[in-house]
């Protein structure tokens, strides 16, 4: 059985081009403005909570 913290990241907001996944979508963003409004609309289409990595990457997960 494969059960992980993967399984709940709904996805990743960013501003940094580089960052990648192979578990959960990624939206990349210009602004921090774009990112905060697009993190904030993920979250209550999924109805899922915000954090703040504080590197530039906003992540939407299901707890």
């Amino acid at each position: 059985m494969d059960i992980g913290i993967k399984e709940n990241i709904l996805a990743i907001i960013t501003l940094n081009k580089n960052v990648s996944s192979a578990t959960a979508p990624i939206f990349y963003v210009d602004t921090k403005e774009e990112q905060e409004e697009t993190a904030l609309l993920i979250a209550k289409i999924t109805l899922g909570m915000v954090h703040d990595l504080r590197n530039g990457i906003y992540v939407v997960v299901k707890h």
